[in-house]
């Protein structure tokens, strides 16, 4: 396989096995560990929200290029998690392929997604409460305020099934981003792996729910210095509506649609 794909590059076979084993490895974190490291990856991606609603807030940019660049700099987030090291729940949906194989149980996985994503949530609105009592929404004359409230406004209005569907688009490009970086033997093939997958999901615009952790919260507590109509209906029910439909898909784009369909590829025929 190394003269098709390079001898700097795992094949996808390899990356299907390093998937499956790293399944396994994260399935039996010491309950600390996945807490501790789950709060981290809450953190790091609500820090590339942060730099994506500071970039956005520039109403001189067009819309490509708000878009374009939105989407480069909100990369941020996943780089953290792979790089850095930490537990993203959206990720984890790959462990999938570890529980196809029988090397995980389903116990197993589903406790993994629970501590996960509940870590997550702690480590998100942590930082969303971070960040608002830092000020920082006030930089650009408030501007960057502005933008954050209408992200989350924006978010906590969409109807179920589209948020659904959403989470579904995102999570397969989350998901590839990580199986990319995956493939990848330096920081710099991880960190470059990672960025168009990413920078595609948030450019279309389609629903990461642990993200959302951190939009909405931070939406909520920052519209009390800049009310507007479209943020009437801003509020913790919000959040919980759009989480539910986001997640949902998030899970099926992730474990079905990336994680099922290559063990089916690579997995299934190898006797697990």
């Amino acid at each position: 396989m190394s003269e098709i794909y390079g001898l700097d590059a795992y094949s996808p076979k390899e990356i299907a096995e390093r998937v499956e084993t790293i399944g396994v490895t994260k399935a039996r974190l010491p309950l600390l560990s996945q807490i501790t490291l789950g709060v981290l990856a809450g953190g790091f991606i609500g820090l590339g929200a942060l730099y994506f609603t500071l970039v956005t807030s520039d109403a001189s940019l067009g819309f490509a290029a708000s878009r374009l660049l939105g989407g480069l700099v909100f990369s941020l987030g996943l780089i953290l998690v792979v790089v850095a090291g930490a537990e993203l729940f959206t990720g984890n949906n790959l462990l999938v392929m570890a529980w196809a194989s029988k090397r995980i149980t389903t116990g197993e996985l589903l406790e993994n997604w629970l501590i996960v994503y509940l870590a997550n949530f702690a480590g998100a609105i942590g930082l969303a409460f971070l960040v608002y009592f830092s000020g920082h929404w006030q930089m650009n004359d408030g501007a960057v305020g502005v933008n954050m409230v209408k992200v989350a406004a924006v978010k906590a209005a969409i109807p179920f099934w589209e948020a659904f569907f959403k989470g579904i688009l995102c999570n397969i490009l989350v998901c590839l981003a990580v199986w990319l970086a995956l493939a990848g033997r330096s920081v710099i093939d991880k960190i470059f792996a990672t960025i168009f997958p990413i920078s595609a999901f948030v450019a279309a615009g389609f629903e990461h729910s642990i993200a959302n952790m951190y939009f909405i919260p931070l939406g909520i507590l920052v519209q009390v210095h800049f009310p507007t109509a479209d943020s009437a209906a801003l509020n913790w029910t919000g959040l919980v509506s759009n989480l539910i439909p986001v997640t949902l898909g998030n899970m099926a784009g992730g474990g079905v649609m990336v994680a099922a369909v290559y063990y089916l590829v690579y997995r299934h025929h190898d006797g697990n």
